[in-house]
């Protein structure tokens, strides 16, 4: 089986889109809880919570898809890393918790909104800065002994994560500032362009920091980016990212609805794409690559029977709720 079909590459691609779909899709969501502090009356946060109510728990589907897709396909790289980040990890999930119970009990519990509407704001913040401080661990590597985690509970703190931790703070809300460009108008839409610039020129300058901060921690990421002829290669990606931030910030400033929302998630792309330039094929930088901690091809091929059913019902539904519910929010009238 291992000689007929390499089911990694099949796997590396459903696990690395259904990541990928969850930090832009939960992303932008996470962001306008966030968000939804900056709202001035009690109008402009119903028009806000109402922007995502119809899509936002879906959306968590994919973190779901991500962890049990590590779980069965790469069974090594899951028993390194979950021991590692296991605090940012249950931080993150009590959020969303805190966060989900928060969005019920808005609409329920009238006598005490203003605590829940603090919760539903300090949830999507402190879930996103936990997800930040996730990727940031796993940038900068684990310290691994004889195929296991060796590292203390707090080794995932460091400058590095914690800065990571708020640049995506400012990403999510980047994309939350495009989500509700897209979906409301008036007075909400002018506050989002406004905190819109400042989020981007944060992100633009979380971007080029966490660019020049990785190759100073390790030499195969600085050889693989700056390295002859690799440096001509790569460097569309790089003049890409200056061409979309300036981009992006043009949109913000003018009547278009959807283009900074595109842009948004044009960055996360090219982020994306950065990562993976700088860390494949490994999957626990820098100890195992893809093929090393894979499960075996009978595993494999076992599970993606079952995900290859699974992953059009997913896409289905996503795409179907988001086509209902597309158009405008306004106040308590909702979706028109």
């Amino acid at each position: 089986m291992n000689q007929i079909l390499d089911l990694v590459p099949i796997w590396t691609l459903i696990l690395g889109f259904g990541v990928f779909f969850y930090v832009l899709l939960d992303g932008f969501d996470l962001g306008v809880g966030m968000l939804y502090g900056f709202a001035r009356d009690s109008r402009s946060r119903n028009t806000i919570m109402n922007s995502i109510a119809p899509i936002w728990d879906g959306n968590e589907t994919w973190l779901i898809l991500g962890g049990l897709g590590l779980l069965a396909a790469f069974p090594v790289a899951f028993a390194v890393i979950i021991p590692a980040v296991y605090f940012p990890i249950l931080v993150m999930l009590l959020a969303l918790v805190f966060r989900g119970v928060a969005f019920e009990f808005r609409l329920r519990d009238s006598e005490n909104r203003t605590f829940w509407d603090h919760a539903f704001c300090y949830g999507s913040g402190i879930a996103t800065f936990a997800q930040g401080v996730v990727l940031g661990s796993f940038i900068q590597g684990f310290e691994v002994s004889n195929g296991q985690f060796a590292g203390t509970s707090l080794s995932f703190l460091s400058p590095f994560t914690l800065l990571t931790g708020i640049a995506l703070m400012f990403g999510y809300a980047l994309l939350g500032v495009g989500w509700l460009i897209l979906k409301t108008d008036g007075e909400v839409q002018a506050v989002a362009r406004r905190l819109g610039r400042i989020c981007l020129v944060a992100v633009l300058l979380a971007i080029a920091a966490v660019s020049l901060w990785t190759p100073i921690m390790s030499q195969a990421i600085a050889a693989r980016w700056f390295s002859w002829p690799n440096a001509l290669f790569l460097a569309p990606v790089p003049l890409a990212t200056v061409l979309l931030g300036w981009f992006t910030w043009r949109a913000l400033g003018s009547a278009a609805e959807a283009t900074p929302f595109l842009g948004a998630m044009a960055l996360f792309v090219l982020s994306y794409v950065g990562i993976a330039i700088s860390l494949f094929p490994m999957i626990v930088p820098y100890h195992f690559t893809l093929w090393e901690a894979a499960s075996s091809p009978r595993t494999q091929a076992f599970l993606l029977v079952g995900t290859l059913f699974l992953l059009p019902v997913i896409l289905t539904y996503s795409a179907w709720s988001y086509w209902v519910f597309r158009g405008k929010v306004r106040g308590e009238l909702g979706y028109h």
